[in-house]
């Protein structure tokens, strides 16, 4: 499962996107006499717009980048374990509810390798209580070397800077102590991987929104300033699995005038990592493994009661 996508590139089909996205009291916090609205008096008439314009720079032949992707990822999936597979959206569609009956006993993978409450938690809200869910997988072996695998391919076709910088998506500070952990864990582990000094790599947090205090440093800020001592900047993002809005158009377009117009000659944003092999076998690892923990739990409590599972 992933977090969702519009239909099409049009203020239409954003403004149906973002209701239903930015309705969710998981996503926004707000009192619901209070955000909501807001929302539709005055976010769901002035986004739309300036949101579909950004989604036409980087829509794809075959549709919105993230739900290629994600499409893609599930096909190779099923290649990769001979198993039945299928792909969900938090938001939009496929939606979750119509996607669920058609798999027996699932392992469902919401593809958030770091645990947060407005991504993680709003899929578990529509799940039995007894559902065999991946948590996060923000320090799986398997993970942690498709992402160095995908940082060493682009190295290897387009050269290698001084600084790689891994941006992950932020959150309000408040009560993001867990994904702020496993993200600085994540970062920690690929820097091991790939064999980084403590000068050759930074992490920041883009996406911020609103007036309250997100997880610090920002992507932005630290772009300006690694601009002053770094003519080139290679930008990874561990956070997301599939290129989509915030990756292929906040950082490869957004970010790179930014960094550019601070004086840095060269912005290299490293592809998500889509389709790549290393991924699709760490994702056929990362589902074996919970899927044993299910059967193994399920094992344990049909021996207790006496029953068979």
């Amino acid at each position: 499962m992933n977090l969702g996508t519009p239909s099409a590139p049009t203020p239409e089909a954003v403004r149906d996107y973002l209701a239903e996205f930015l309705s969710d009291p998981r996503v926004v916090k707000l009192p619901r006499w209070l955000w909501l609205p807001i929302l539709h008096g005055v976010v769901l008439r002035r986004r739309p717009a300036q949101s579909a314009q950004k989604y036409q720079q980087i829509w794809l032949p075959e549709g919105s980048p993230l739900k290629v992707y994600t499409a893609r990822q599930a096909d190779l999936l099923m290649e990769e374990t001979n198993l039945p597979v299928a792909y969900a959206m938090r938001y939009g569609q496929p939606a979750i509810a119509s996607t669920l009956p058609r798999l027996e006993d699932p392992v469902i993978v919401p593809l958030y390798p770091q645990y947060a409450e407005s991504t993680t938690e709003a899929v578990l809200d529509l799940l039995p209580p007894d559902a065999s869910v991946v948590r996060d997988f923000h320090d799986h072996p398997g993970y942690i070397a498709a992402l160095g695998a995908q940082v060493r391919r682009h190295w290897g076709l387009k050269g290698r800077g001084t600084m790689l910088l891994m941006s992950f998506h932020g959150l309000p500070k408040k009560g993001a102590q867990v994904y702020e952990r496993q993200c600085r864990r994540t970062a920690d582990l690929l820097a091991r991987h790939l064999k980084l000094g403590g000068g050759e790599w930074r992490l920041a947090f883009q996406s911020r929104f609103g007036y309250a205090r997100w997880l610090e440093p920002y992507t932005e800020a630290t772009l300006v300033e690694l601009a002053k001592a770094h003519p080139r900047v290679d930008v990874v993002c561990p956070g997301f699995v599939a290129d989509c809005l915030e990756t292929l158009e906040e950082l490869g377009i957004r970010g790179r005038e930014v960094f550019l117009a601070a004086g840095g000659r060269e912005f290299h944003l490293v592809p998500c990592l889509n389709e790549s092999p290393e991924w699709i076998t760490a994702l056929a690892s990362i589902t074996a493994g919970s899927a044993g923990t299910a059967a193994a739990a399920a094992g344990n409590a049909s021996a207790a009661t006496g029953r068979p599972k």
